[in-house]
């Protein structure tokens, strides 16, 4: 089971997407979609965004808000420009290991619904950010809120090191630095 669930509503931008399933598969949660979108599944752009990551990708795309609710219960988080309590502010630590938490974020251009927002206002949650703009790209916010959900609830399936199917954790401190060549020691 999947703690950790991301809930896209009526997401817009295939990219947007693509990168949010990308950090899925790395945070090891389940991605929702609920229509409409506003790209084709399937379009090459979405696989792009997602990279061979797609393969392990949970996921369940929804007709509507009304089916998803039918089908998932658990703790929910919606995130808006309006709500009134941080991320941080939840009590990660406090859900218990057999409930499933559901991260809700809204389109690009009008976010969650105002009448799901009026209807769980104690759940509605906002990233800080200045006066400057309205709010930070859809990607990058479900990035923010899926890192402080995964280490809020010490998912223990996350690795701190770099795993040893790629370099391993010991990379930097073995690695002989005479053999690279002069460009590669900059840019890593």
């Amino acid at each position: 089971m999947k703690r950790i669930n991301v809930v896209l509503y009526h997401p817009e931008i295939p990219q947007n997407t693509g990168n949010i399933m990308r950090s899925c598969v790395g945070f090891n949660a389940k991605l929702h979609l609920i229509r409409p979108l506003g790209f084709v599944l399937d379009e090459k752009s979405l696989r792009r965004s997602a990279l061979d990551y797609f393969d392990y990708l949970e996921y369940e795309v929804y007709d509507d808000w009304a089916d998803f609710l039918s089908k998932n219960e658990g703790e929910f988080m919606y995130f808006t420009r309006y709500g009134h309590k941080t991320p941080s502010d939840y009590p990660y630590k406090d859900l218990p290991k057999d409930k499933k938490l559901y991260l809700v974020f809204g389109s690009e251009s009008k976010g969650i619904a105002y009448d799901i927002l009026k209807d769980n206002l104690e759940d509605c949650y906002r990233v800080p950010i200045t006066d400057k703009i309205r709010s930070l790209n859809l990607s990058n916010t479900a990035a923010i809120a899926l890192y402080l959900a995964s280490n809020g609830i010490e998912d223990e399936e996350l690795f701190h090191d770099e795993p040893e199917s790629f370099k391993g954790s010991r990379f930097i401190e073995d690695i002989d630095l005479s053999t690279l060549d002069y460009r590669h020691k900059e840019n890593n």
